[in-house]
């Protein structure tokens, strides 16, 4: 009996607060999961059509994404994309840096706000952005990220790093046309022309000819005394690339 007087002592605010609690723990989880599905519907289709090109409908959809919520680092990391394919650079910059502020191991994100920083020939932060994301050895564009720190590595007169990351790069990937070009190119100026042919062979086998590519073609076999093929690779020039520098 006087348990019983216990518990009907139990004032009736707290009572009414822990049924209250009881019957909205479902309705609360509810909630919390179709704004999570909701969230990732939009970040889904905002990247949808951003490959289609189409990019308000884009926009929208990132922005809808934000309004769920606003520290979606993957709604950051598509309005990044977004604002860097229309020029809005200081946008695009804003984007990327609160992708990464709100997940600091976001390496996608990491690897576009590099190619960012590359395009704006910040080469320090993007030779750190890169290196980071080949650290990764979970990311799936790890060969080309390494493949962007040779490049970075380059700009920046690091010649061994950037010839130790296409060799590396090519070691992950070897059907990676930007490695083995460069790789080409480093041959070349080394006086290793029977590397630099191999390596220019083996990138024409799998990917279309540049006025870079086909520049050096007509170099190397200049110097192999291989009169035809120089010329052909000089016709292709004049014929596919007529206002290239390289022509």
């Amino acid at each position: 009996m006087l348990n019983c007087c216990r518990w009907f002592s139990i004032p009736w605010f707290v009572s009414l607060t822990i049924l209250t609690g009881c019957v909205e723990t479902g309705p609360i989880k509810a909630r919390s999961i179709d704004k999570a599905k909701a969230l990732e519907a939009y970040i889904s289709l905002g990247r949808e059509y951003l490959k289609q090109g189409d990019r308000d409908l884009s926009f929208r959809n990132f922005e809808k994404a934000l309004k769920i919520d606003k520290n979606s680092p993957e709604a950051h990391n598509g309005m990044g994309l977004l604002y860097q394919l229309m020029g809005e650079t200081e946008l695009a910059d804003k984007s990327y840096t609160k992708a990464l502020a709100r997940k600091k191991d976001y390496t996608a994100a990491r690897f576009n706000y590099g190619v960012f920083l590359y395009q704006h020939q910040r080469y320090k932060e993007a030779y750190s952005a890169f290196e980071k994301v080949a650290g990764d050895l979970t990311y799936n564009r790890r060969a080309l990220a390494l493949a962007y720190v040779g490049q970075v590595a380059n700009k920046l007169g690091r010649r061994e790093r950037a010839k130790a990351a296409f060799e590396h790069a090519l070691n992950l990937n070897n059907k990676l046309p930007l490695a083995m070009i460069e790789l080409a190119l480093m041959s070349f100026a080394d006086e290793d022309y029977a590397a630099a042919k191999q390596y220019l062979e083996q990138h024409n086998a799998i990917a279309k000819a540049t006025p870079k590519s086909l520049l050096l073609g007509i170099r190397i076999e200049k110097i192999f005394g291989n009169k035809d093929t120089e010329a052909s690779y000089a016709l292709a020039l004049k014929n596919l690339h007529p206002y290239s520098r390289e022509y």
